[in-house]
């Protein structure tokens, strides 16, 4: 079995392993509430392709979808594909990784909740409603009150992330991320798995944007796409002002 505290860079895993999921759920002890302004209410929903549109095989699920509590988090994970597909044939990889998880992994269903390509299209992962806070299977010891979302693609050294993708997953992160949630700021998640970075049990201070590195011994999501999660809080924090001064200007109306 590999290490759990493998320094990030040092384990190149395959695709097969970039997500790895919880054992069965127990009680997760409640985490203190994310760092940071209130967010506002309201926040639109992104365009997402459905499960339906992307042909996911819903023959292939084990069991109902498992809900936990509003996103204190977001990991960030890439899948490993090469770079250089068609936007057009990004269902059918997708449609590749549920299967991956599900026959190779054993899992019930794709471990990620969201999937976004480089062209910025946001696909519906994991079953169980976009809108609903459906429990993953993308970070091992914290998929309780997180949403994962993957980057089709690697994102390795020499490589570099469309700005569509960059902006598709700060679209969803700001739409998901509960209110109070501060994307440039830290939440105190508890690990409910020993083989992640943390004890289970251990409480962890972690980014409100994360990468999957930052809970696992693994290089996901890269090198260059890791260094661009500076930019993807400031970019989720915009989103979330934005949203917050309309609602206050359309308040601030007056009545005819």
């Amino acid at each position: 079995m590999w290490s759990r505290r493998l320094a990030p860079g040092v384990l190149l895993l395959p695709l097969a392993f970039l997500v790895l999921r919880d054992a069965p759920a127990g009680t997760v002890p409640p985490a203190p509430a994310a760092i940071g302004p209130v967010a506002p209410r309201g926040l639109p929903q992104p365009v997402i392709v459905s499960r339906a549109s992307w042909h996911a095989d819903e023959g292939l699920l084990k069991e109902g979808p498992r809900y936990t509590g509003a996103a204190k988090a977001v990991f960030v994970h890439h899948t490993g594909h090469s770079n250089g597909y068609d936007c057009a044939d990004a269902p059918d990889l997708i449609r590749g990784v549920q299967a991956d998880h599900v026959r190779s992994e054993g899992w019930d269903d794709i471990g990620y909740n969201f999937v976004v390509d480089r062209c910025g299209t946001i696909y519906e992962g994991r079953a169980g409603g976009v809108a609903r806070p459906v429990r993953g299977a993308h970070t091992k010891g914290f998929n309780a009150d997180t949403v994962g979302i993957a980057a089709l693609g690697s994102f390795g050294p020499g490589t570099t992330v469309p700005k569509a993708l960059a902006d598709g997953i700060a679209k969803v992160a700001a739409w998901k991320l509960r209110p109070g949630a501060d994307p440039r700021g830290t939440v105190e998640l508890v690990s409910t798995n020993d083989e992640s970075l943390y004890d289970k049990g251990e409480t962890a201070r972690l980014h409100v944007i994360s990468g999957h590195r930052d809970s696992y011994g693994t290089s996901c999501p890269g090198e260059v796409l890791y260094a661009l999660l500076p930019v993807l809080r400031d970019k989720v924090a915009a989103l979330r002002a934005k949203t917050g001064r309309q609602i206050a200007t359309a308040r601030l109306r007056p009545t005819l």
